[in-house]
């Protein structure tokens, strides 16, 4: 680590909204991952802003962090600054049949603002672990919906400091995929545009929702929900069964034996065990079927 980096970003942020070494297992759903070397937390888009312009003009490698739950970082840790965008940025407000809510805020959180105001549209998301800011980036879904379908508008910073207010059309949305890393833009707030429904009707629907993902999902133990991306016309988790990897055990990581979909951290797994099941999972699903199962887990740092 560079003093005289450490020096410039304490120009930046206040000392306590900057932490050293700082074990990314303690923030991210798989529990595991070795220190990043800078771990910030800014509170307003100001010094977003600072922080990432220092980065890029003393080359300092950057990532922004929201809850952890699509993120797999190496047990080596991760060379570079970790950009927390938490507390500060976790505010949810409605206006009609509007809610806006910030990058930090929490998926479900909003779809819990959602039901108390009787508005319809979200109720896929209750169960999804992610902050807004991530399930904008990735276009986060579960049971046949996704976030760009309640989407009004996204509230961006741009590489140059600016902040840029972009409707779905402009963000160039696929499956779990968007243009918004590759244009190094960070979402600071979304704007979902709802229905209006039946309190009760919603309230039943995350419900049904929540038990289906009890039994389906191993919920029990740390993992970053569903490991692979949907290969067209076919199920992740129906392809890992047939290849016969239910419960395939690397370390202290395993494919489910409730869902194979799920790669899960069964207490001791180290990073490396998750990277390598799921290289595994990928090899021997290739040869069993024919078919490239494609991470939906980032990797991060050195393993």
């Amino acid at each position: 680590m560079s003093r005289n980096f450490q020096q410039m970003l304490g120009q930046v942020l206040a000392q306590e909204q900057i932490r050293m070494d700082e074990p990314m297992s303690r923030h991210t759903t798989f529990r595991v991952g070795g220190p990043a070397d800078y771990y910030v937390e800014p509170d307003t888009k100001e010094e977003l802003a600072k922080v990432l312009k220092l980065c890029q003009e003393q080359l300092m490698p950057c990532y922004i962090l929201g809850n952890g739950s699509n993120l797999l970082v190496g047990d080596g840790g991760y060379r570079g600054v970790m950009v927390s965008l938490g507390r500060a940025w976790s505010g949810i407000r409605t206006e009609e049949s509007k809610i806006y809510a910030g990058a930090g805020a929490l998926l479900s959180a909003v779809a819990k603002q959602a039901l108390k105001n009787a508005l319809t549209g979200l109720e896929f998301a209750s169960g999804i672990p992610g902050t807004v800011g991530g399930a904008v980036v990735m276009n986060a879904g579960a049971y046949g919906s996704e976030i760009a379908e309640v989407l009004k508008s996204v509230t961006l910073l741009t590489p140059g400091g600016n902040v840029l207010v972009s409707d779905p059309g402009e963000l160039g949305f696929g499956y779990r995929t968007s243009n918004i890393p590759g244009r190094n833009c960070v979402v600071l707030e979304a704007e979902f545009s709802l229905e209006p429904g039946r309190e009760e009707g919603i309230r039943q629907r995350m419900e049904e929702l929540a038990a289906a993902r009890r039994d389906k999902q191993p919920l029990e133990y740390p993992s970053a929900g569903s490991t692979f991306k949907r290969p067209a016309g076919y199920f992740a988790g129906k392809l890992i069964e047939e290849a016969g990897l239910r419960g395939l055990l690397i370390g202290g990581a395993q494919v489910s034996e409730k869902h194979c979909g799920f790669v899960i951290n069964r207490g001791e797994a180290t990073a490396r065990d998750v990277r390598d099941l799921c290289q595994e999972v990928q090899r021997c699903v290739r040869e069993h079927s024919g078919v490239e199962l494609e991470l939906e887990v980032r990797l991060l740092g050195e393993f």
